[in-house]
């Protein structure tokens, strides 16, 4: 038995022995965030023996061909191509150049016709023809006209196809796995919350916007979602314009030939899988939203927050912001990884009714972690940061002596978060007026409590550097 395969995709290890083959007769697509899909599509092929062509139609229109596999039994792939110049008019005309077209021209006053045949000289800007002596420009008016001709030209194509020349060892069905990698198709994560600060409960929904402008329909597929930023080559970036030194919190790049599990959510590599409960049809042009998250009743609570990305004075307070805070561990409610996505957030009135108070991204959250939803600013509760003295600590070090004047115009108390980025690994506190807690490598954190009506002063000294 005989097995090639075409093309050295980086996805070539799913096409085989994994939790993504297909049925016979079955699609399934693997849709990343970053435009791109990995296309896989089985099906059962009657094969002759010998060498000879065979055809796939309804592929995608921006495959990229270097990444297409190709796997059948006793099968030998002796080259492929990708047609993708597709039959229109005007492909029509431009392929007729120098040869000779019937043109058949209708008098509107008594529907006679009138039949000459043509020879296209150029159809840059417009359509030149030579008929019999004279030239003469292939009009655009209310005189109907149509151009006849001989046949299609052989490279043409209604759809862009992929033809393969196999040499096949028997004649007979088998099944035959057509895999390739393509863009035109993405997909993002909306999420709805209903916050209800009175018990601190939040009810949370996510959506899956998959869109497909690849060129061809994907009937009857089993869908599976990437979260998570693949790792390119740089050729690959520019390809897809993708921002380079991304960084994505709690998610290493990894390859995409990984094997993922059936199931629910589950794991690709070091990514997030994300299958669509059932088989569902991504057609060409559509945005199709799909649930992949529904959760009632989770621990949430307000909070203000004031973020600090450095060391700086400033000489007006500024407001601190509106967060709405959760964790998507399974002992808060949720137990789901988050897509990054933006999360819109909404509260009863005092008649019950749900309205809009804000939104805000998240990046792509792995399971039990601390989520915390910009919704706002908050006028009546103001940080101003001061750099009391700023020295040095040894060589490429200093020492940071900061106070921060927390005021609360409201009526009841309030804790405000204060967060200080700007730290390097080696960052350590020197003293402080609260405990502090760190967030990670870079950033700490303080909870500031400030009466009602009232104001406090945090005050620390860190040494930072390498």
């Amino acid at each position: 038995m005989r097995t090639y395969i075409l093309g050295l995709a980086a996805a070539a290890a799913l096409l085989s022995g994994s939790g993504l083959a297909a049925e016979p007769g079955k699609l399934s697509l693997t849709v990343y965030n970053s435009d791109l899909a990995l296309v896989q599509d089985i099906r059962d092929l009657t094969i002759g023996a010998g060498r000879q062509k065979i055809e796939f139609k309804d592929v995608s229109g921006r495959i990229r061909p270097e990444t297409v596999s190709l796997i059948a039994p006793d099968v030998e792939i002796v080259e492929q191509n990708f047609d993708y110049d597709l039959l229109t008019p005007a492909k029509l005309m431009e392929k007729a150049v120098g040869k000779q077209v019937q043109i058949v021209r209708t008098n509107p006053g008594n529907g006679a016709q009138v039949t000459e045949t043509a020879t296209v000289l150029s159809v840059n800007g417009g359509v030149v023809l030579k008929i019999g002596e004279r030239i003469e420009v292939l009009r655009q008016d209310d005189i109907p006209t149509r151009v006849i001709f001989d046949g299609i030209p052989q490279n043409l194509r209604a759809k862009p196809t992929l033809s393969v020349t196999v040499d096949s060892g028997h004649a007979g069905p088998r099944a035959a796995t057509l895999s390739y990698l393509t863009n035109g198709l993405s997909w993002k994560a909306d999420y709805v919350a209903l916050f209800d600060e009175g018990p601190g409960k939040l009810d949370l929904q996510g959506w899956v916007t998959l869109t497909n402008n690849s060129g061809v329909d994907y009937p009857d597929a089993a869908v599976q979602l990437v979260a998570g930023d693949v790792n390119l080559t740089h050729s690959e970036q520019e390809y897809f314009q993708r921002r380079q030194n991304q960084r994505v919190n709690g998610v290493r790049r990894a390859g995409v030939g990984d094997v993922p599990a059936e199931g629910g959510p589950q794991s690709l590599a070091d990514y997030y899988l994300y299958p669509l409960a059932a088989r569902t049809t991504v057609a060409q042009n559509q945005t199709k939203q799909v649930s992949f998250l529904d959760a009632k009743g989770a621990v949430a609570r307000k909070a203000y927050e004031y973020r600090a990305y450095g060391f700086e004075t400033l000489q007006s307070p500024a407001n601190a912001d509106v967060a709405v805070q959760f964790s998507n561990g399974a002992r808060a409610g949720l137990g789901h990884q988050l897509p990054a996505g933006i999360v819109r957030v909404y509260m009863r009135d005092v008649a019950g009714q749900p309205k809009f108070v804000g939104e805000n991204r998240i990046d792509h959250t792995p399971e039990g972690s601390d989520v915390s939803v910009k919704i706002g600013e908050a006028f009546d509760v103001t940080v101003q940061p001061t750099v009391v003295a700023h020295d040095s600590a040894g060589v490429y070090r200093s020492r940071y002596k900061m106070s921060y004047l927390v005021r609360n115009a409201r009526a009841q108390p309030a804790t405000v978060v204060i967060r200080q980025g700007g730290l390097w690994r080696n960052g350590k506190v020197v003293d402080e007026s609260l405990k502090s807690r760190r967030l990670d490598a870079y950033n700490l954190a303080w909870d500031v409590a400030v009466p009602a009506n009232g104001e406090t002063t945090l005050t620390f000294t860190v040494d930072t550097g390498w």
